[in-house]
């Protein structure tokens, strides 16, 4: 058999986002959220949906 391992307990993480990052990533999932769909819809022989561009990041 293999080596045993002990779990070990749950730890929480904290972390620090400014505003700006968090729209950001809000931006970044969106677009990939789209990005998603259009990919489906080519899976699925149909027509994608126009290309939606964010406004750019700094």
């Amino acid at each position: 058999m293999g080596t045993v391992h002990t779990a070990l307990p749950a730890q929480t993480l904290y972390v620090t986002v400014r505003r700006d990052e968090l729209r950001q990533l809000k931006d970044e999932r969106d677009q990939l959220k789209h990005e998603l769909a259009q990919l489906r819809l080519l899976l699925q022989g149909q027509q994608p949906l126009p290309v939606i561009q964010g406004a750019p990041h700094a």
